[in-house]
């Protein structure tokens, strides 16, 4: 079994800052993929950023420049920096995690419950 938990979602004013973390646990052999997604009410799941087990990272146009993903192999931890915050970034944000459990089984991707993220006056 392979747990996910997200942390650090809240109510932030437009221009404000907020950091977001992830903690993966359970029976885990490697990891390949950690990122986060978003979903606004009435819109689709979409990528935020991620990183591969080698640091390389990939953000949405939308976040870069303002949105910073980071991780702790090591920790199994993943955190996503969120500064000049807008009401558009106002959403659910999941953490989204591809491993493997054995040497011997595929990657599959696992989710957390999802933190909420509010950008408001």
């Amino acid at each position: 079994q392979v747990q996910v938990v997200e942390s650090g979602g809240g109510l932030v004013q437009p221009g404000g800052s907020l950091r977001l973390s992830c903690v993966v646990s359970g029976s885990i052999f490697s990891i390949y993929l950690m990122g986060w997604y978003r979903q606004a009410p009435g819109k689709q799941r979409e990528l935020v950023a991620q990183i591969t087990s080698g640091g390389r990272t990939n953000y949405a146009d939308s976040v870069k420049g303002r949105f910073t993903i980071s991780s702790d192999n090591a920790r199994k931890t993943v955190s996503l920096e969120m500064n000049s915050l807008k009401p558009e970034d106002t959403a659910v944000y999941y953490c989204n995690v591809i491993l493997k459990a054995s040497q011997e089984a595929p990657n599959y991707t696992h989710w957390g419950q999802g933190t909420q993220v509010s950008v408001s006056s």
